[in-house]
């Protein structure tokens, strides 16, 4: 089950509308049931009612703890990525000339396709930019093997080397985590069943015990659940807009990069 082409607006409101609905249902349930017999006691069915509230909030918070650990996780991957191609580049001027200039506009040119995939919010342009960031990759790859054939002591072509594995490394796992992993279809299922059943229980114990039907602390219940539902699907996605991942570290990367070209000539220039 794919919700990512679902707005976290629409699953908000129908969140609300399915809750209201099961509040009512439960309702009318316990009201012809009270009608018919009186042998029906508020307190077995609070109990019951509250043990599959109970459950709901631990799956609730459960699913939260998914995503926000996977949140955080992806916050992390932004700083370690950023760092290992900042070395990378830094290492890169190592290489001999033309490589070194073609090797340092590659990875200009790697940090301004994700920056700009992941600000697009786009899941086509995010698919579009790892294959993209990938052929770069294997570009850089091929340019270092080449040039650590022909000296296979250097240690400076090793460090060079392994910094570029660490950053296609890091970006393997940010697609991992960041595109491919997803609330699996299941929990968001058993999550749904355990809304439905619980705000029937609500109704249903509301009208046992003799209540008003209609209570301002209905909605409330029902937008104060759906809020929760609608952050655990915001937080799951990785282009959403409500909730993002800053890409500070990248982009300072990419200044420091333009700094960097421009002082490079200016110090050839100096006799």
């Amino acid at each position: 089950m794919n919700i990512d082409a679902i707005p976290i607006g629409i699953i908000f409101v129908v969140t609300i509308i399915v809750m209201l609905l099961a509040i009512e249902a439960g309702d009318r349930l316990g009201q012809a049931t009270r009608r018919r017999s009186e042998d029906e006691k508020e307190s077995s069915v609070s109990t019951r009612t509250a043990a599959i509230l109970g459950l709901l909030a631990f799956m609730l918070a459960f699913t939260f703890g998914i995503v926000t650990d996977r949140y955080d996780a992806r916050k992390a991957l932004v700083r370690e990525e950023a760092n290992a191609i900042r070395t990378t580049y830094l290492r890169s001027e190592f290489l001999p000339e033309p490589d070194h200039g073609e090797a340092a506009d590659l990875l200009r040119q790697y940090v301004d396709l994700r920056l700009a995939a992941v600000q697009s919010r786009d899941l086509d342009l995010m698919q579009k930019a790892r294959i993209e960031s990938e052929q770069i990759q294997h570009k850089l790859w091929d340019m270092a093997v080449v040039n650590a054939r022909k000296d296979l002591n250097s240690d400076v072509a090793a460090l060079y080397i392994e910094s570029l594995n660490e950053m296609i490394d890091i970006q393997a796992v940010r697609v991992a985590v960041g595109l491919q992993a997803r609330i699996p279809g299941g929990i968001w299922l058993v999550l749904y069943v355990l809304v439905i059943f619980g705000m029937i229980g609500m109704g249903y114990q509301t009208a046992i015990a003799g209540s008003a039907r209609r209570s301002w602390a209905t909605p409330i219940l029902a937008v104060s659940f759906s809020l929760v539902i609608a952050l655990i699907a915001s937080l799951d996605r990785p282009n959403s807009s409500f909730i993002t991942v800053s890409q500070q570290p990248l982009m300072d990367v990419r200044s420091s990069m333009v700094a960097h070209s421009e002082v490079l000539p200016s110090l050839g220039d100096k006799p």
